[in-house]
């Protein structure tokens, strides 16, 4: 005579269904944010700035593995409410302080810190200016060749520039970039609160000046992943 098989309750079968469920879904999150972590991360561009390179709405790879941080390098780096704060303010609702983790973890939606795409133009000990009498950013008194730029501030040899009164909005003060630091500019020049926006038309001096801690570069960008049709490297 065969032994009828135990009766089963049907919300322990449930559970344990469930379990293999909750088991792959946590497995999948800690395998993102180790990618995100140790490899790559994905970040969503929000703003004009570096547009002709990158458009308002794009989603970017950025490379964790290599450290190397080169002049010309489009870089996403981290910060709070201002450049000089490491995070946001804490949040006071426990739900927002919630889906804050979740986007620390994932990379999906809002996280406790902000981040900023642009590109290195300042490294360590560089002393940095604009303009050349053509108009064009220097290093260590070298014009630089950037086809990048997109839409610039105005600049007219002669009739406004960085000897004229007015001065053009293009020119800024000598700045020679601390060590550990990183001076960085937008591609879209005269749409972009970057590294040098408190400076621009100023004769002298360089407390204007807000620097990216290399600490807080997150790396560089190395693709693009959306939209479909952009799928690729950025442009040279």
């Amino acid at each position: 005579m065969t032994a009828a098989a135990p009766a089963t309750d049907g919300a322990t079968t449930r559970r344990r269904r469930r379990l293999p469920m909750f088991t792959e879904i946590l497995v999948a999150l800690v395998a993102v944010a180790l990618v995100q972590a140790f490899l790559v991360k994905p970040f969503g561009v929000p703003s004009q700035s570096m547009e002709e390179t990158l458009h308002v709405g794009d989603r970017i790879l950025v490379n964790r593995l290599d450290g190397t941080v080169e002049r010309g390098d489009v870089v996403v780096f981290s910060h709070g409410g201002t450049w000089q704060e490491s995070e946001l303010p804490p949040a006071g609702n426990l739900l927002v302080r919630a889906v804050r983790g979740f986007g620390d973890l994932t990379g999906i939606g809002p996280s406790n810190t902000a981040y900023t795409v642009k590109r290195v133009i300042g490294l360590p000990g560089d002393r940095v200016a604009c303009c050349s009498p053509d108009g064009r950013v220097t290093v260590d008194d070298e014009p630089l060749d950037e086809p990048y730029v997109h839409e610039d501030l105005p600049f007219t040899q002669g009739s406004l520039d960085c000897t004229t009164s007015p001065r053009s909005t293009r020119c800024f003060p000598e700045i020679t970039v601390p060590g550990e630091n990183l001076l960085v500019l937008g591609d879209h020049r005269s749409q972009s609160a970057d590294s040098v926006i408190g400076c621009r038309g100023a004769s002298d001096g360089q407390e204007c000046v807000r620097l990216v801690p290399q600490g807080r570069v997150i790396g560089p960008v190395v693709a693009r992943f959306w939209p479909l049709g952009d799928i690729g490297a950025l442009p040279g």
